[in-house]
């Protein structure tokens, strides 16, 4: 029987264990909390079926003058973490020229176009269907203008990819949002995407699944992982623990961890802030305030709120700016309500410089496999991809041309 350690208790982490598991692979399961409490948890919750253009850098010169000068509550910086940035922005301003990006977005759109497909046999067989809304999300726009664009986009996106949505007017909007602002312009409905109440709980239930059909899952230490004459082996609190394969799916500690090996895997880090609400009004679906740049939806919590991109250390305290810009626009749309936690959750999505996941196999060790770098969308892709690198490990014919996101192209 083949054997794996998957490293890291994220979506992407749970999904390729129960990937492989579904292939007669005896896999354990190694995170230093239990499943879901890390990125994954702390999402908007949106399976983005409609996200089929990944996010490059902005290149004119007015949106980075409005980010140089903090007017942008979308993309904040501290000035002191720059420098660590500089290597993987230069890198991700090269690859997002018209015709690179062009590239990566077929590589992207081709992992998006099974997302709710992917999830959805997860979501069945693990009784999860309360957590789920196929009900789609909102893009708000309050200038016109920028309506106006963004419907145009839209188009080009149906046109090219099939995905659909509905433009509200701003009378179509206050009518399927009755408790917001009623004077705003309008908004974009995408239609296809799905929601989850509680994110960190679909992981949970995701893991819960693989502990039923034999899994295991154990606290331990990725960073402790060696090689041995057989695999792989990692230390946890049950002990020792060897396979013959090793899958880092640790998100944005994912680098780290290879440069033990050698690898030097640029990541951007983009971390998020969000905070819930309750004793307020509520929305019907979530809704992107894009030139606030925030999102907040329903969840099982209360109102959440989250924020854009911070681009900080790794060890850098918390500095939610953002979330507070973000919340005094909320209030400006819906009475949210009072504060739930008292302080705000954080994480970071692990970005790289192409816009494509790191997934197969490390060049020069056998049995490393990687799957890691989703950058805003662990959650929507993490099932898909799973599916990807178990077929790959089992030597199985993949579900879509694996070559873009090999670790090997950096």
């Amino acid at each position: 029987m083949q054997s794996a350690i998957i490293l890291g208790g994220g979506m992407v982490g749970v999904s390729a264990a129960l990937h492989l598991q579904r292939r007669g692979w005896s896999v354990t399961l190694v995170d230093r909390k239990e499943p879901g409490q890390e990125t994954s948890y702390g999402n908007t919750g949106i399976i983005q079926s409609e996200a089929v253009r990944p996010y490059p850098m902005p290149r004119d010169l007015a949106t980075l003058a409005r980010i140089a000068t903090g007017r942008a509550n979308d993309v904040r910086y501290r000035l002191a973490s720059l420098p660590q940035h500089a290597g993987p922005l230069l890198r991700y301003w090269w690859h997002s020229t018209p015709e690179r990006h062009r590239k990566a977005t077929l590589a992207w759109a081709r992992l998006i176009a099974h997302a709710t497909t992917e999830h959805d046999t997860l979501i069945r067989e693990a009784h999860a269907d309360n957590l789920i809304r196929r009900a789609g999300y909102r893009l708000l726009h309050r200038d016109p203008a920028a309506l106006e664009q963004a419907i145009a986009t839209a188009e080009e996106n149906q046109r090219d990819f099939g995905v659909k949505f509905r433009v509200l007017s701003g009378s179509e909007l206050a009518k399927a949002e009755p408790l917001l602002r009623d004077d705003l312009p309008g908004a974009i409905h995408w239609l296809d995407p799905w929601t989850v109440s509680d994110p960190g709980g679909l992981v949970s239930a995701y893991a819960s699944l693989f502990e039923r059909l034999g899994g295991r899952i154990v606290h331990g230490d990725a960073q402790t992982l060696a090689e041995t004459s057989t695999g792989w082996s990692v230390d946890t609190a049950d002990g020792r623990i060897d396979a013959a394969n090793a899958v880092v799916a640790l998100g944005p500690w994912s680098p780290q961890l290879l440069r033990r090996f050698g690898y030097r895997i640029p990541l951007v880090r983009k971390r998020g802030y969000h905070m819930h609400y309750r004793g307020g009004h509520s929305l019907d679906l979530p809704l992107v305030d894009i030139a606030m740049g925030y999102a907040m939806a329903p969840m099982a919590k209360g109102v959440r709120i989250t924020t854009g991109a911070e681009l900080t250390g790794p060890d850098a305290p918390a500095t939610p700016i953002q979330l507070g810009h973000a919340e005094a626009a909320a209030r400006d749309l819906l009475d949210i309500g009072s504060r739930v936690e008292p302080e705000p959750w954080y994480g970071t999505r692990p970005c790289t410089p192409d816009m494509l996941p790191v997934l197969g196999p490390a060049p020069r060790h056998r049995g490393l496999w990687t799957n890691f770098g989703h950058g805003h969308q662990g959650l929507t892709l993490g099932p898909a991809t799973a599916r990807l690198l178990a077929a790959m490990m089992n030597g199985e014919t993949p579900i879509v041309d694996a070559s873009p996101y090999r670790p090997d192209r950096f």
